[in-house]
This record gives structure tokens, C-alpha cells and sequence, in this order.
């Protein structure tokens, strides 16, 4: 037999929970020996436990009341259940904990796997940061926009980085963005820039460089995210009309 104490350390809880249980009429109080002290069962123990689990599954002691009385078909059910609960808040915590990790990793946060994979490899590149903040910021109203052609633009933009060519206008853009608008770089780059897209439309026809699918109010909010954090870019434009070709999210050759 168990004193409130013992039963209290065998179960796992506090003598005042056990209390707590007396008076919600949970666990029936048993009798008291000859000294006067309250002497526990192990059936005490077995009820105690069950009182316990349920409770810290989140069954409200109403219903846990209503459960120990329950035949065992009844109970077997609703502790089904409450398995199925539990499984489903297992899930979501999971899906929050998922989201608190990617707190910490900036652009996984907002943007699919591919995109991230995109970002990682112009950092990879050597690439400044501010124009690689620059496509992530263009990256989430499209990706937002479009999400089933996100796969498509990104195998073009993988595909766009295997030309050393493209990973050299990404260079000197990002050695330019501390220079003034009349840096003799940024027209060496539009010269460059200009004559590699003129090389590309001859040999794969326009539509291919032209061929974003991104529509013209969406491309208007993307140039205007990398003019801002990319200045330098507003006037490279400029400079490209002036050589036959516009746009930098979605290119188009001046008729």
C-alpha cells in the first residue's frame, strides 16, 4: 500500500495534483489506516496514470471524467481518437517548426527550392550580394505570380550561367555599383551586353531572348525592386536603348 506521497512519485505527479484529482472527482479517495494517512492500491496507480496521460494529451478533466467510466468500447474509441488529434497537431508543429528554421535562412523563407538553388549559385559565382538581393526581390512577386512556370525560368536562368559570357556582365555589373552613372565600365558593359543579345537573337531568333512570359505590369514591379537596390541597373538600361535592346526583366529589342 502507498501513502499520497509514494503515489504521487510513483505516477509521475505532484501530491497536489493528486488533490486536485480527489476534488474534481476523478480519483476516488480511498480510506485511512489506523494512523489516520490515506493508503493507496495498484489500482490507484493503474487510474492515476490513466487520469494523468489524458490530461497531458489535452483532455479536459470534464471529459476525462466521462472517459474512466466509459465502457471499453467507448473508451478505445475516443482514445482513438485522440491519437488522431494528436497526430494532426504532431504534423502542424512540424510544419511550424519547418518555418522557424527557415526564419534563419533568409531567402528559403519566401521562395521555392529552385530559386534558392538559382541565388546560391550567383553567390557561388562571386556575384555581389545587393544584385543577388536584387533577383530575390524580383523572384517573389513571380514566383508568387506563377508558380508552376517557376521550374521553367529556372532551368533558363541555370542553363544562362553556364555561359561564362552572362557570368561576365554579372561581374562587372557588381563591380560598377559603388561608380557614378558616367562609369566608362557600365557603357563597356551595355556595348557587351548589347552585342551578345543581338549575337543570341541572330542565331536563336528574338522571341528566344525575348521569351519570359512575365507580363508587362509584373515586369514594371520587378525593374523597379532591382533599380532600387541595384542603381546602377536604371542607367545600364538607358544605355542599352541606345544600342537596340530595353527592359531587365523581360528584354525586348527597340523596333
Amino acid at each position: 500500500m502507498l501513502t499520497i506521497g509514494e503515489l504521487a512519485a510513483y505516477t509521475g505527479v505532484t501530491v497536489r495534483t493528486v488533490r486536485h484529482y480527489h476534488a474534481k472527482g476523478l480519483l476516488p479517495e480511498p480510506g485511512r489506516d489506523h494512523s489516520g494517512y490515506r493508503r493507496y492500491d495498484a489500482t490507484a496507480v493503474v487510474e492515476l496514470i490513466r487520469i494523468r496521460t489524458l490530461a497531458e494529451a489535452g483532455v479536459p478533466l470534464a471529459r476525462v471524467r466521462e472517459l474512466l467510466r466509459a465502457g471499453e468500447e467507448e473508451f478505445a474509441a475516443a482514445v482513438a481518437d485522440i491519437d488522431r488529434r494528436l497526430e494532426a497537431e504532431i504534423r502542424e508543429r512540424q510544419r511550424h517548426r519547418e518555418r522557424i528554421a527557415r526564419l534563419a535562412s533568409g531567402d528559403r523563407l519566401a521562395l521555392p527550392r529552385e530559386v534558392v538553388e538559382h541565388l546560391d549559385r550567383l553567390r557561388a559565382l562571386g556575384i555581389d550580394e545587393r544584385i543577388v538581393r536584387a533577383e530575390r526581390d524580383g523572384w517573389i512577386p513571380l514566383a508568387l505570380h506563377a508558380p508552376e512556370r517557376v521550374p521553367e525560368w529556372t532551368a533558363r536562368k541555370r542553363k544562362q550561367l553556364g555561359d561564362p559570357t552572362l557570368v561576365g556582365f554579372y561581374r562587372t555589373l557588381s563591380q560598377a555599383l559603388d561608380r557614378a552613372d558616367d562609369d566608362p565600365r557600365l557603357v563597356e558593359l551595355a556595348d557587351r551586353l548589347a552585342a551578345y543579345l543581338t549575337r543570341m537573337a541572330a542565331e536563336r531568333g528574338d522571341d528566344y531572348v525575348e521569351d519570359t512570359g512575365v507580363d508587362t505590369t509584373l515586369a514594371q514591379l520587378m525593374d523597379t525592386l532591382a533599380f532600387d537596390t541595384v542603381p546602377p541597373a536604371r542607367r545600364l538600361i538607358e544605355l542599352l536603348r541606345q544600342r537596340g535592346w530595353t527592359g531587365w526583366t523581360r528584354l525586348e529589342r527597340v523596333r
